[in-house]
């Protein structure tokens, strides 16, 4: 199994879905946001598997100025701002190859091993 954490560092949720995978044996193989955002590619997948874009914004986020940015840009322009700022998605993102959860979710991450 092959599980990737997107998420930061200082983050509650991503610390308790990495223990949570590493208690049980299974690699975990992290990437921290802040350092390494999401690519294209990947930000597309993990949009289609969650249901777009809405599923993914924080709306409890920090940076308010990223988040109104995000929030009230034209939507052809949404996906280019969310990857230029990382802090304003929702995390942990976990992903199993095409099965993605967003935030803390053991229950639904049993099913996967």
């Amino acid at each position: 199994m092959n599980i990737q954490i997107f998420g930061t560092n200082k983050c509650f949720d991503t610390k308790k879905a990495i223990r949570y995978f590493k208690e049980r044996g299974i690699p975990v193989q992290f990437v921290n946001l802040k350092e390494k955002g999401l690519s294209k590619g990947e930000y597309t997948s993990i949009k289609q598997a969650v249901g777009g874009i809405d599923a993914m914004i924080n709306s409890n986020c920090k940076d308010k100025n990223a988040l109104a940015l995000v929030q009230y840009i034209a939507d052809e322009e949404k996906d280019a701002k969310l990857l230029e700022n990382p802090q304003v998605l929702r995390t942990p993102i976990v992903r199993k190859g095409k099965q993605v959860t967003i935030g803390y979710h053991p229950e639904i991450w049993k099913d996967w091993q």
